[in-house]
């Protein structure tokens, strides 16, 4: 039954229209009425009608300006102005707000069930079209997520211009406007279940940082096995320092009551400009990096580090000033397992802040480091069965070990290239795995219960883990690749066969007629009959198409 609210100030009007017509015989339902649209706007807030009948002139709040409102929080919403005054301005300003019809009073009960009738159709259209919309917009949402972390990608590299973030942020419905900014990066990982990147605890708790961090006015996007990044917004660099403040306090928090699940975070200094948040980015990566100098869960602000740096500089080159522990190659090790390339360069500059400049003043020194490095990344990646030569050993004829900068520049090179051949071993190991999802799309692609989830069971991975893998190996999201492939078999079937739509709709997995015909318009630009009728083969009977 579609939903009747009422709007009117004389007492005796609003009975007549109340009680004089059987609402429910003729498939309505009155579920209130107010004296004026101060009172009524409340009470449509939170009946959400389906059509509003209103007098235009009532008092404290008007119908013109109760139509506004509700037009302006409700757009979908029918309304219907009732008045006893007939002039044309009146009925232009209705018309300008979005009123659906327009009627001089008095009226009969009749007279109004016809508007009625009217209006049901329109309603009734209007309500499938955001059921189906809606239903798109929550089977697309992996997709908004890839694109949310294009987006954070580009504030990250710095190389976009404010105009192009923002237009990309506006897309997704994210504001990224504010006086300051700083970013934090975020990963907790699960002891129990160190295999798995999104274990159900490790879930749980992202989700509750993002109720949490989100209330801090923060923007949170997903970096997959890399965990959060949080960029914290503020009017002014002072708000900006008590809101870091506050949400890490929250966050640690949360992480005392887990406390099987380690967690490593970084926090970057404060920007005042959009196209700074990159600088935020670069100092929260490197405080980030010192993950793999401690075996401790601990979050690290680089304004920190930097000071420890300054109040403890090392002059000269002492072996005694050289702390053993940074020399272990277990911790060389762990971040060959567990680092990624955007971060070795990070690595690589804590590393040598913790070793100390001084100490990498020795030529000597210099190369112990290097073929230390060096005998790890070797011994890495022989325990995986990779081929390592194309890791190169230092010359130091060549120069490669001739100063501090080069000796960076060359660890840096060593470590991610052995990244890089474990990244790809991964993808060749995953790609086995992809196949498999492939081949259970193309046998199961007409189930409409086929989800992420039934995949990510079928090859005993977490959804969020097979979702990462997925777009990385065909470049497009699950969903993406799953619509793809039912659209391509559609127009197949439309092509090749005089199937009605209703039946081709079935076959290719979609239930509902009417969410394939939406679908199949939004991602084609034509409905099934068009593209059928467009000369590809026989054509159907426009009645078969569902609108």
């Amino acid at each position: 039954m579609l939903k009747v609210f009422l709007a009117e100030d004389e007492y005796v009007v609003r009975e007549g229209i109340k009680n004089n017509i059987d609402w429910a015989a003729h498939g309505y339902e009155f579920v209130g009425e107010a004296s004026d649209g101060e009172l009524a706007l409340p009470m449509i807030q939170k009946l959400k009608p389906d059509i509003v009948i209103t007098d235009i002139r009532m008092p404290f709040m008007d119908g013109l300006e109760l139509s506004r409102l509700i037009k302006k929080e409700f757009p979908w919403m029918e309304i219907v102005i009732l008045s006893g005054y007939a002039e044309f301005d009146y009925a232009r300003e209705a018309i300008a707000i979005g009123v659906a019809h327009y009627l001089n009073k008095p009226i009969s009960g009749d007279e109004l069930l016809a508007e009625l009738e009217r209006l049901a159709v329109k309603v009734e259209n209007n309500k499938q079209e955001r059921r189906l919309m809606e239903l798109y917009t929550k089977e697309m949402a992996e997709n908004s997520l890839k694109e949310r972390t294009e987006l954070f990608k580009r504030i990250a590299e710095g190389s976009h211009s404010a105009g192009e973030i923002i237009e990309l942020a506006n897309k997704l419905s994210i504001d990224v406007s504010a006086g300051a900014y700083s970013v934090f990066l975020f990963k907790a990982i699960s002891t129990h279940h160190e295999e798995d990147e999104y274990s159900d605890s490790v879930v749980t708790i992202y989700e509750r940082l993002q109720t949490i961090l989100e209330e801090e006015n923060a923007i949170i996007f997903d970096r997959t096995i890399e965990g959060k990044a949080v960029i914290f917004k503020a009017d002014t660099p002072e708000q900006l320092d008590e809101i870091v403040k506050e949400s890490i306090k929250k966050v640690l928090d949360v992480m005392s009551e887990y406390g099987y699940v380690n967690y490593y975070g970084g926090v970057g200094v404060g920007v005042t400009r959009l196209t700074q948040i990159h600088e935020s980015y670069e100092k929260a990566s490197h405080a980030y990096a010192h993950r793999y100098m401690t075996d401790t869960s601990r979050i690290f602000y680089y304004s920190e580090i930097v000071n420890k740096e300054e109040v403890y500089p090392r002059e000269e080159f002492n072996l005694n000033s050289v702390d053993p522990s940074y020399l272990d190659r277990s911790r060389i090790k762990e971040f060959l397992k567990k680092g990624t390339v955007s971060e070795v360069v990070y690595y690589v500059d804590e590393f040598f802040a913790e070793l100390g400049e001084s100490a990498l003043n020795s030529s000597i020194f210099r190369q112990y480091i290097a073929a230390d490095v060096y005998f790890a990344v070797a011994a890495f990646l022989d325990e995986r069965s990779l081929d390592r030569s194309s890791v190169r050993p230092f010359d130091v004829s060549t120069g490669d070990l001739a100063d501090t900068e080069k000796t960076r520049t060359y660890i840096c090179e060593l470590i991610k290239s052995a990244i890089e051949l474990r990244d790809n071993q991964a993808l060749n190991r995953y790609s086995d795995i992809i196949d498999e999802v492939k081949s259970y799309i193309d046998k199961h692609y007409a189930d409409g219960e086929l989800s992420l989830n039934t995949l990510a069971s079928y090859v005993n991975f977490s959804p969020n883990h097979l979702s990462m893998i997925f777009s990385a190996q065909t470049g497009k999201t699950f969903i993406k690749y799953l619509t793809d492939y039912r659209m391509d078999k559609a127009k197949e079937l439309l092509r090749c066969t005089s199937k009605k739509s209703v039946d081709i709709s079935e076959e290719v997995g979609y239930r509902d007629p009417h969410y394939f015909s939406y679908l199949f318009k939004k991602t084609q630009g034509m409905t099934p009959t068009q593209y059928r009728s467009s000369g590809h083969t026989q054509e159907e009977p426009s009645d078969n198409e569902v609108s």
